[in-house]
């Protein structure tokens, strides 16, 4: 063992998160007798079977990360493990590492490990990245399925367009190839209305159980508006052509006085325009029905001559006299 091998083996720790294999350190030229130097003096320590970190601390979840997919190479994270590598959904961990390994490899179970196997490897995986991990529409795909309920979903795929790392149509182009997908219906259902411009769980709701139930014309989404006075630039959740705008609001509980002004600014500066603008929460979205004949009834006072449709038997969607 001679100097550069050490400094190759600080320069693989420094990318990989102070991780390595034992694996990589006899590729560089470190034998087991350096491993268990290393361990001797608590330098550092076992996290799967032939994977180290270089301290005896909890590791963190970039080193969890790292750790299993160099305990189960040639791996890949994917699904949420994959999203919070590309700096998404950071906020969410369940302590399991998600990986994918080759079709033909046999998954070795680990702690905290979930395998499984996949294999297009070349399309849904990113090897270049560091870790590798399997690319964006894939893992927003492959979580959102994972997901206990249809508004959950939605919110993944809703969060992974508005992040404007991809597209409502390359979720869609994505989807097509992953035949497997479980909830594979549901999947598509939602990529079309994110698509159409639902990018919320919320937002999705709207447009499924409000507007497209009930006949309502359809609104545009996220439309850009630029405030000539200020130059603050604000999105509109829902607009219609007689300048009707609807906001939808997901946030649950008492709004601080701050959160109350801005939305009241925003609603005046609207009115200066011409615009009416709705709010609605998930109270309200959440009687679909009610909500639908409420919009229905100030569109019709806009100009709008249609009228909305009943979506069921008990739908009370008639406009109030």
């Amino acid at each position: 063992m001679d100097q550069a091998d050490l400094v190759g083996l600080r320069a693989l720790q420094s990318r990989q998160a102070g991780v390595v294999s034992r694996r990589q350190a006899r590729d560089l030229g470190l034998g087991d007798v350096h491993v268990a130097r290393q361990l001797r003096r608590r330098e550092w320590a076992r996290i799967h079977p032939g994977v180290f970190v270089d301290h005896t601390g909890p590791p963190t979840r970039e080193q969890r990360a790292w750790a299993a997919v160099l305990a189960h190479a040639p791996a890949a994270l994917s699904g949420w493990s994959s999203l919070r590598a590309d700096g998404l959904f950071l906020d969410r961990d369940d302590g399991v590492v998600h990986v994918v390994v080759p079709a033909a490899r046999r998954a070795r179970p680990a702690p905290d490990v979930r395998v499984r196997r996949l294999g297009d490897w070349a399309a849904q995986v990113r090897d270049g990245l560091h870790p590798p991990r399997t690319r964006l529409e894939h893992a927003a795909l492959t979580a959102a399925s994972a997901c206990r309920t249809d508004d959950a979903a939605a919110a993944v795929l809703g969060d992974v367009v508005q992040s404007r790392r991809t597209t409502g149509a390359r979720l869609a182009a994505t989807l097509a190839t992953m035949t497997r997908l479980p909830r594979r219906a549901l999947l598509a259902e939602v990529v079309g209305d994110v698509t159409a411009g639902a990018r919320s769980a919320l937002e999705r709701r709207y447009l499924r159980d409000v507007e497209r139930a009930h006949g309502l014309p359809e609104g545009a989404r996220q439309v850009r508006t630029l405030d000539e006075a200020s130059g603050a630039v604000t999105y509109c959740d829902v607009r219609y052509a007689y300048d009707v705008r609807v906001e939808l609001d997901g946030r649950v509980g008492h709004d601080p006085a701050a959160a109350q002004w801005r939305d009241l600014e925003r609603d005046l500066a609207s009115a200066a325009r011409g615009d009416l603008t709705l709010r609605a929460r998930w109270g309200t979205v959440l009687t679909p029905c009610r909500l639908a004949a409420v919009v229905a009834g100030v569109l019709r006072c806009r100009g709008w001559q249609g009228s909305p449709r009943r979506c069921g038997p008990g739908c009370d969607v008639d406009l109030p006299g």
